[in-house]
């Protein structure tokens, strides 16, 4: 707090992870939201006498939803009132965080939704085969390899990992439904994992505004 501003910007930008910094394969540093920084953020606003509210401006296609659960659980528990405001895109994990926020106000421009969990991976077995690549498999336990692109899945394989892919549906799905007092029922029609317009999004009760940072402001 300056005197002057006294609303916090908790910034939700690129993906959501739990620690440290995120570089591509060039070692440049990617825009990102480091979850243990997003909670030192909020712990110091909520100890600080200027700041007197948090505004988190989201622009994120999602990330870990296990991060993602905490930033919001703490937006719940703010002493504080507390907005999310969706500039581009706030999907998926980043959808998940916004649902803590005490209201969402969306740019009319903004990708908003997007609730489901995805595990997709490419799998190169046919390219290695190709070019003469052998996989060789040293486990422990049979389902310990699971999952590497470099092997086939097999049907076993597959059914393990979409049971894990149905619980943490239906757990984000209920996450949802609790933060925005919308009926579960209603968030699993709209959990499909496609994102829709802000207008749309309004509508289907994901957000409760439209509109610039001013109408967070108002709101304020």
């Amino acid at each position: 707090g300056d005197g002057y501003c006294n609303i916090a910007v908790l910034p939700i930008m690129g993906e959501v992870h739990s620690y440290g910094t995120i570089y591509d394969d060039y070692g440049n540093e990617i825009v990102s939201t480091n979850m243990s920084d997003a909670l030192t953020l909020l712990n110091q606003a909520e100890t600080e006498p200027g700041i007197l509210g948090v505004l988190a401006l989201i622009d994120s296609p999602g990330g870990s939803a296990a991060a993602a659960q905490l930033i919001s659980s703490e937006l719940q528990k703010s002493i504080m009132p507390n907005a999310a405001y969706i500039v581009d895109s706030g999907n998926s994990a980043a959808y998940l965080v916004a649902s803590g926020a005490d209201t969402i106000i969306a740019s009319p421009f903004a990708d908003v939704g997007s609730i489901g969990v995805t595990m997709s991976y490419l799998d190169y077995s046919k390219q290695n085969t190709e070019q003469g690549i052998e996989y060789v498999s040293l486990s422990s336990g049979e389902f310990k390899d699971y999952g590497s692109p470099d092997k086939p899945l097999t049907v076993e394989e597959r059914a393990l990992l979409e049971r894990d892919l149905s619980i943490w549906h239906d757990e984000f799905v209920k996450q949802v439904s609790i933060n925005r007092n919308i009926p579960v029922e209603d968030v699993a029609k709209l959990a499909d994992g496609s994102s829709m317009p802000g207008s749309l999004a309004l509508e289907a009760k994901l957000v409760d505004a439209l509109g610039d940072k001013e109408v967070a402001r108002k709101w304020f």
